[in-house]
């Protein structure tokens, strides 16, 4: 393993980004805004499991299947957010709306 191959943070980095091999991306001020509103209604659904999980850990008799489902849930939510693709506007549109949509379903379920 060389320097370049070590994560950084670790001895023997020598400061080197592993962003550093990257091709260059120009994207557009509304590409950027877009992919990271996209990026944020994701973790806004994340973050209504954790709401759920609370909620039912809360609980005096919490269910265990609740609770193991919204996690699993945020598991496919944390994938999904890594193939979210800056440049796919169909896709970027459709995860903001998916997933603002999902997080105010999840929210109105604890009321």
């Amino acid at each position: 393993m060389t320097a370049r191959d070590t994560p950084s943070g670790t001895p023997g980095n020598k400061g080197i980004s592993v962003t550093h091999d990257l091709e260059p991306h120009d994207w557009s001020n509304e590409e950027t805004a877009a992919y990271e509103a996209a990026v944020e209604a994701v973790n806004g659904a994340v973050g209504a499991y954790s709401a759920l999980i609370a909620a039912e850990e809360a609980k005096d008799a919490p269910d265990p299947a609740v609770i193991e489902a919204a996690r699993a849930a945020q598991g496919r939510l944390a994938k999904e957010r890594e193939r979210l693709r800056s440049a796919d506007r169909e896709q970027i549109a459709e995860a903001r709306s998916r997933y603002a949509d999902l997080a105010r379903e999840v929210l109105a379920g604890l009321t």
